[in-house]
């Protein structure tokens, strides 16, 4: 899918400051793009519906309603009536058509226009395959967010997740993977073994999982694309969270080796292992900073459920939180500046993050049981998952972005749990 900026592309003026959080959401217009053909004007009204939810689900964006929108635009390469567009306190505006090139390409452009200060801000065109539409939309939302905030965005993204169903008593849990936003779920592997803690790959092309089958844990890859899925090893006793390392060539982990639990270190070339902690202590939930140079974890040493840190060798082992409750699932920022956790305290469990040395805690969430955080690419979104209680009690995923404000349910077809984000997609 190959994308390139129109000339002339003027320098922003009108900036959203990601880093405070928007309450006050930025009203933009997003039109249906416009196209010669009926079908490519359908397609257009699809491709803009898609924009309007991406911008509106970050929280930083307010999608007008086409049906308030004055001006009908026939021709994106002319500067838009501004006057038409200040009146209904549109911000921003996006300028898009539909090219159909022949029966197996399509070219998706657009224009973003700086409403107030009457200039453009980008100029984007896209070419894809007609059926790979609704990615080239989440692409051109990206291009969006970034011209607006400076920062890339995360819309071109797949989550994920185990899809559950079933009793308590009788659960069923099988390997799915969706859109960012919950469209186009699949389910990626037959039968009915339980599997569990699904990590993408840097590359986003692989998912590292376990599935207990024969009542014990085996750890696998799986290729999405290929479907092939491989044994990495059986161990004994107990494996827990396997977790890539920035560059794809290692995987942190936990294994219960006769009674004590430890971290532990995959070579994925030699499939060699080697101990990071060795500490009486249940030591679990190892999370790679993206530089690969230290691991944050979970132990108790202390006494309850702690977050610590070492580096990627196992030394200078530290610990980092100290506030009242327990913590536990820490999974480090990709822009490395935050950790994310969960909490729970007086029965109650909540997401929240801090700086890699526990300073600034925050939390975000809180409820009956919140867990399983993941990060978005850009890490300003973490999903996770939240079960409710009582009648009627479910399993779901959301997500909540850094400001703790925009709190929102992901689609899914049925229940779900342990989410994990991918990078951008390639």
């Amino acid at each position: 899918m190959a994308a390139f900026a129109w000339p002339f592309a003027a320098q922003a003026q009108l900036e959203i400051d990601i880093t405070k959080g928007n309450l006050e959401p930025t009203p933009i217009a997003v039109p249906d793009f416009i196209s010669q053909s009926e079908a490519g004007r359908d397609l257009g009204a699809q491709v803009a519906e898609v924009i309007r939810a991406d911008l509106e689900r970050s929280g930083l964006f307010r999608s007008l309603d086409p049906a308030s929108f004055l001006e009908v635009q026939t021709n994106i390469d002319y500067e838009p009536t501004y006057a038409d567009w200040r009146v209904i306190k549109a911000e921003a505006l996006v300028s898009g058509r539909i090219v159909e090139e022949n029966a197996n390409r399509i070219r998706v452009e657009f224009r973003l226009w700086d409403v107030f200060a009457g200039k453009q801000l980008a100029g984007i065109r896209l070419a894809a395959t007609p059926q790979n539409w609704r990615r080239t939309a989440h692409k051109a939302s990206d291009a969006i967010y970034k011209a607006l905030t400076g920062e890339e965005g995360y819309f071109d993204s797949r989550i994920v997740f185990i899809d559950e169903k079933g009793s308590k008593t009788n659960r069923q849990r099988r390997l799915g993977i969706m859109d960012q936003d919950g469209a186009n779920p699949q389910y990626l592997l037959a039968g009915s073994d339980l599997v569990l803690t699904p990590r993408f790959s840097p590359s986003s092309q692989k998912i590292v999982f376990l599935s207990y089958e024969n009542t014990y844990p085996r750890l696998y890859i799986l290729d999405i694309e290929t479907g092939r899925r491989e044994l990495l090893g059986d161990f004994p006793g107990m494996t827990f969270s396997p977790t890539f390392s920035p560059d794809g060539n290692k995987l942190v982990m936990s294994m219960e080796r006769r009674g004590d639990t430890d971290i532990y270190i995959m070579d994925l070339m030699s499939r060699s292992t080697s101990r990071l902690t060795n500490d009486p202590a249940i030591d679990v939930s190892g999370s790679f900073s993206p530089d690969g140079r230290r691991i944050v974890y979970n132990s108790d040493r202390g006494g309850s459920p702690q977050l610590y840190v070492m580096d990627a060798d196992g030394s200078d082992q530290r610990r980092i939180s100290f506030g009242k409750g327990r913590y536990n699932a820490p999974v480090w920022s990709p822009r490395g500046d935050k950790i994310a956790f969960v909490k729970s305290l007086n029965g109650r469990f909540s997401i929240g993050v801090m700086d890699p040395d526990g300073k600034n805690e925050r939390i975000l969430t809180e409820s009956y049981l919140d867990e399983s955080p993941t990060w978005s690419p850009n890490g300003r979104v973490i999903a996770f998952t939240r079960e409710t209680r009582g009648r009627g009690a479910r399993s779901e995923i959301w997500s909540v972005d850094l400001t703790g404000q925009n709190l929102r349910r992901v689609n899914t077809p049925g229940e779900a749990s342990d989410p994990a984000w991918s990078p951008l997609l390639p």
